[in-house]
């Protein structure tokens, strides 16, 4: 049986991918190594607990002798690597433990992995070719967009926050561990992520949670800025295909096409929860909306051209919009306490 290790399996995405591919790979078993910051929450990885295929491992990615342990008492023969800082406003208000954990994080399980697999640069332990390391990243690293175009994995590098110029950081990392060492590397690079068991700070989750709690929903500037939004699963079922079936040392982005501004996102939840929970004054929740001071340094337009995955590996984002956000408040629906 394949022992893979998943970092931060507690975070949103993380814990949306462990259920997929256990239920998809009956051959692997996971080792989810997570420190349980504020983003990692254990609810959100109760469906897998009792899997015999699952094992949760309390720790910092930071820590390399834990790593190493790891490594070796569980003899990981791949990584998927989502433990990461990501908010960016928290990257605003202390940028040092963005740079340690995404990037001293990053390099620690990087180096690690090598020196378990490798025996000298491009030379690998035997039976150990296949071993994989996948790194999940960000569009935030290419910057900001204008009016037109989309980000390809062709696309400079030109992080403008903190969090991504981290991210970044972490990209040029792996990049550098393939064309250094020969390690099996591949990086994902996605756009915004929505869907069940995402964070309360991040914004659908904020809009919804505000509305029902019947509190101003905070809109940064003037609403405008745009991003391209895809549903978690959709990312998910991405990931697992570029792990198993990407070219060794390639980046693949992962876009949803589903360009939405801040203003539209409210307006379409509010729409949606003053049908699906409707306030018992009659009114909509759009009244909620509020405008507050913008970001620091906030971009004004993410999208991403998947061309590349999905002419190579196949992949194609099963949800649009519509579909996904009534997903997702169904689900805010059922679990808001």
């Amino acid at each position: 049986m394949k022992t893979i290790l998943v970092t931060g399996g507690a975070g949103f995405i993380g814990s949306n991918f462990i259920p997929y591919f256990l239920n998809k790979h009956n051959d692997c078993r996971i080792i989810n190594l997570d420190l349980l910051t504020y983003a990692g929450n254990p609810a959100n990885i109760k469906e897998v607990e009792n899997n015999p295929r699952y094992t949760f491992v309390k720790g910092d990615i930071c820590d390399r002798s834990l790593v190493e342990k790891v490594f070796n008492e569980f003899a990981i023969e791949g990584v998927i690597h989502f433990a990461a800082e990501s908010h960016v406003d928290n990257s605003i208000a202390g940028p040092e433990a963005f740079i340690k954990t995404n990037v001293f994080g990053t390099f620690t399980l990087l180096d690690v992995a090598r020196h378990r697999w490798m025996d000298a640069p491009f030379k690998h332990k035997a039976n150990a070719e296949g071993y994989r390391f996948l790194h999940v990243s960000t569009d935030e690293v290419y910057g900001s967009l204008g009016e037109t175009g989309l980000f390809t994995e062709k696309t400079p590098y030109a992080p403008n926050s903190p969090y991504s110029a981290s991210k970044a950081s972490s990209d040029l990392l792996v990049r550098s561990y393939f064309h250094t060492y020969g390690l099996n590397v591949v990086t994902t690079n996605c756009s915004n992520n929505y869907g069940p068991k995402q964070h309360a700070e991040k914004l659908i989750p904020t809009i919804i949670r505000k509305a029902l709690a019947g509190e101003n929903i905070p809109i940064y500037g003037d609403g405008k800025n745009i991003r391209d939004w895809l549903y978690v699963l959709d990312h998910v079922k991405g990931i697992d295909l570029v792990f198993e079936k990407g070219r060794s040392g390639e980046t693949y982005n992962i876009g949803g096409q589903n360009e939405r501004t801040n203003n539209q996102i409210a307006d379409k939840i509010c729409s949606m929860l003053d049908v699906m929970r409707p306030k018992s004054d009659g009114t909509s929740f759009k009244q909620l909306i509020t405008y507050v001071q913008d970001r620091a340094g906030h971009d004004k337009r993410y999208a991403i051209d998947a061309d590349k995955i999905e002419q190579e590996l196949g992949w194609k984002a099963a949800e649009d919009f519509d579909s996904g956000i009534l997903k997702t408040i169904e689900w805010y629906l059922l679990n808001n306490k």
